[in-house]
């Protein structure tokens, strides 16, 4: 038996086992061969503070000064880019991302290969670089320090209550206090397991290209056309460009769609001054939201001993500090860092009403 069963190994699980080892004994169980397997592993590696819901940016905010501390953080700079017919999605992306719009030779100057279409730039300097595997490895030491259990190859087939808990069936029997569904994609699927009803988790697929770059593009910014259509991002030597597709998927290993990445690169080809003339790689990632599009943690309110550490989408690295931190204080019954309004917004009573 222990305290905390932990079902997915990304790094909302990882950190998730980290702070409740704290707490008391901890099993995490990941389906895959290894950890961050999907989703966390095809991060775009980017800490922006001002991306997200108001409940994920407060997360963001919350999770920055331990990023800081891990050392997980660098510069890096964001720019929006946009051409005449972009005009309101350029305002609103000003406004939204708390960019300060630049004349256009600053632009070219910070990016070198930026095209003759493009009328309108703005940046964001505070946007900054995350080492996804600094973090991830950090909060795994953490976990097994404090003794926690982490199982690969465990997929989870059935899930029963007991008096004592949960029994769950993944290869072996493993019986726990408190179940805690960080499954991703398949968290829906879990909570049915556990016989729940789903909240409603929508994975959303999102490819990436990883291309050659005409010149050493270390000191550029991200950049990202207006309406988050497509974006780039400096990647040892090459650039990752992605067509920021939002495509319905069922759970699955996700991979990339040749039409759509097609699409997404002649978007990017718009913009700037180099043609694109092959891949180096290409792969995709499931970005999976609640109805909301807001996270879900905490104790389900038909099940106070099923806590959902979910919906992460794209926000998963950079709102993991927070956001385990929170959870673990809602595990120990102890008061919320995080205010009222912050607490119930990320509850999941919000979609049992």
């Amino acid at each position: 038996m222990t305290d905390f069963l932990i079902i997915g190994g990304g790094i909302a699980g990882v950190s998730a086992a980290a702070r409740l080892s704290a707490l008391g004994s901890v099993t995490l169980l990941e389906a895959e061969g290894s950890l961050a397997h999907h989703a966390s592993s095809r991060s775009a590696a980017v800490f922006e503070g001002t991306y997200g819901a108001p409940s994920t940016v407060a997360l963001n905010r919350a999770s920055r000064p331990e990023l800081e501390a891990r050392g997980a953080l660098s510069p890096r700079g964001l720019m929006t880019v946009a051409r005449d017919e972009d005009e309101a999605l350029f305002e609103a992306d000003l406004r939204a991302l708390e960019m300060e719009e630049i004349p256009l030779d600053e632009a070219r100057a910070r990016l070198p290969v930026l095209g003759p279409a493009v009328t309108r730039a703005a940046v964001q300097p505070d946007t900054l670089d995350l080492d996804t595997d600094l973090l991830l490895q950090g909060f795994l030491r953490e976990a097994r320090a404090n003794g926690a259990t982490v199982l690969t190859r465990a997929p989870v087939t059935a899930i029963h209550r007991t008096a004592m808990g949960w029994a769950v069936e993944a290869g072996d029997t493993h019986e726990a206090r408190v179940l805690v569904n960080a499954a991703g994609a398949w968290a829906d699927r879990i909570a049915t397991f556990a016989g729940l009803p789903p909240l409603g988790f929508q994975p959303l697929r999102r490819s990436m290209a990883r291309i050659p770059s005409p010149g050493d593009p270390s000191a550029w910014p991200m950049v990202v056309g207006a309406g988050e259509s497509w974006y780039m991002k400096p990647d040892a030597g090459a650039l990752l460009v992605c067509p920021a597709e939002e495509d319905p998927q069922e759970p699955h290993d996700a991979w990339a769609d040749d039409m759509i990445l097609a699409e997404g690169l002649a978007r990017f080809e718009a913009h700037v001054t180099m043609t694109v003339t092959r891949l180096l790689a290409s792969w995709a990632g499931l970005r999976t939201f609640a109805p909301d599009r807001q996270l879900v943690l905490g104790p389900d309110p038909l099940e106070p001993a099923f806590l959902w550490c979910a919906g992460q989408g794209g926000y998963g690295f950079q709102t993991a500090c927070a956001a385990s931190r929170h959870l673990a204080e809602l595990a120990a019954a102890a008061p919320p860092t995080l205010g009222p309004d912050l607490v119930a917004a990320l509850g999941p009573a919000r979609l049992r009403r």
